[in-house]
């Protein structure tokens, strides 16, 4: 993974088009015959890593390069695309590069690059199954499969309009875990709420947020994405003081 940059004419659609980006990519080398395999392993093992992130299956879809439009170097290639607000388009590639890249090597370097397998006592020149994706149109796939509007209606509408928005992120990749609300800030609400927050802290990120009605707080946690809210109301205290 690292910084690549391209020669771009026009940057577009936030971070899906950009001069300058991060690259993760994977070469993974195997033995001839063996490379079909490995290409329908890895196609598989990359879709069920974005489907862990929380992406929706039916915002996913596979695209293959048809054989007239592949690579010089590709055997076979596939797009892993996602349904933007803006269409389809592809924010990994995962191609069967065959030996390409190691046979022009060993050619242009007079060095041998070949492989001894201990076992067989065979030598080969690898092929290469080569995963690469971008790691900022990645970040966009995951913040547009969380983003929602949604209509409000009764008591939370008179407080923010009819419509609010939330971040349905998977809690493993919300950047705050929880969020700690004293429901007012008195009867020993916002201690025990601070407390909470402090023992919280220590294991994630977590928000404490004491300003404007309970509503609103929890408005602002579902645009952020926070998964889980506590709220410290009387109960909470006197179970609290009960316990001691």
């Amino acid at each position: 993974i690292g910084k690549a940059s391209r020669n771009e004419i026009n940057t577009k659609n936030f971070l899906f088009r950009t001069r300058e980006f991060e690259q993760m990519e994977m070469q993974f080398f195997v033995k001839p015959g063996t490379d079909d395999k490995w290409f329908e392993y890895w196609r598989a093992q990359r879709m069920a890593w974005f489907e862990r992130l929380g992406m929706a299956k039916e915002t996913l879809r596979w695209h293959r390069h048809e054989p007239g439009k592949l690579a010089h170097y590709a055997k076979d290639a596939y797009d892993i695309q996602y349904e933007f607000p803006f269409g389809w388009n592809e924010f990994e590639g995962i191609h069967n590069r065959t030996d390409f890249d190691l046979s022009n090597h060993q050619k242009h370097a007079g060095k041998k690059l070949d492989y001894l397998d201990a076992k067989t006592n065979e030598r080969f020149i690898p092929y290469v199954v080569e995963t690469s994706a971008g790691a900022d149109r990645t970040t966009l796939v995951v913040l547009c499969d969380a983003y929602r509007e949604e209509e409000v209606g009764g008591a939370e509408a008179a407080e923010g309009g009819d419509q609010r928005v939330v971040l349905k992120l998977k809690p493993s990749l919300a950047p705050l875990k929880a969020a700690v609300f004293p429901l007012v800030n008195k009867d020993g609400m916002p201690e025990l709420a601070h407390k909470i927050h402090d023992d919280l802290r220590k294991h994630f990120n977590v928000f404490y947020d004491d300003g404007g009605s309970i509503g609103r707080r929890y408005r602002r946690q579902d645009e952020a994405g926070t998964p889980f809210c506590v709220t410290v109301d009387g109960e909470s205290v006197a179970f609290v003081l009960s316990d001691v």
